[in-house]
């Protein structure tokens, strides 16, 4: 079966914008962890600037943070929210620098009972979220929280693998 390149540019919008809203939702989650006024201060740019970078109404569907406005706010943040973004939409895994960690790891053994835990947390947020049938937007910002939280956990236990193995 051919497609015809009408059919095929709509694939690519509808993918685009489907790819837009993931990014703006980490741009949001960046803001948010470090906080507007920080935000504003580090960026130089106004409330309502920022704002727009993630909001997702159709007249700002086309602006996005410049890059070094997410690279000066994932400076200041715990998780780098839109670099962690733009690798997941290429299929591409991030691992951490070990001498710029924010927590430091006790060993593999105290890895795997925080994934446990992590993974309990998630579980009882899931159970949460699923329990009226329908998860709200922001039960599913709570199970990312908890899922990137399962990520950074995943992030350590590779890093003291890797230097358990070397």
């Amino acid at each position: 079966m051919m497609i015809s390149p009408r059919r095929s540019g709509t694939r690519v919008k509808a993918q685009q914008m489907k790819h837009n809203g993931y990014l703006k939702k980490h741009t949001e989650a960046l803001v948010k962890d470090v906080g507007i006024e920080a935000a504003c201060a580090l960026s130089g740019k106004s409330k309502a600037t920022i704002g727009r970078y993630y909001s997702d109404a159709d007249e700002h569907a086309d602006r996005f943070m410049p890059i070094d406005v997410v690279t000066a706010l994932e400076a200041a943040s715990s998780f780098p929210h839109v670099t962690s973004a733009l690798a997941d939409l290429r299929g591409i895994t991030l691992a951490y620098d070990g001498t710029r960690r924010n927590a430091t790891s006790q060993g593999i053994n105290s890895d795997v009972v925080a994934l446990s835990q992590r993974f309990a947390m998630l579980m009882g947020e899931y159970n949460i979220a699923i329990s009226d049938g329908k998860i709200s937007i922001n039960e599913a910002k709570r199970l990312l929280r908890e899922t990137l939280s399962i990520q950074q956990v995943l992030l350590e236990m590779k890093l003291n693998l890797e230097d358990e193995a070397s």
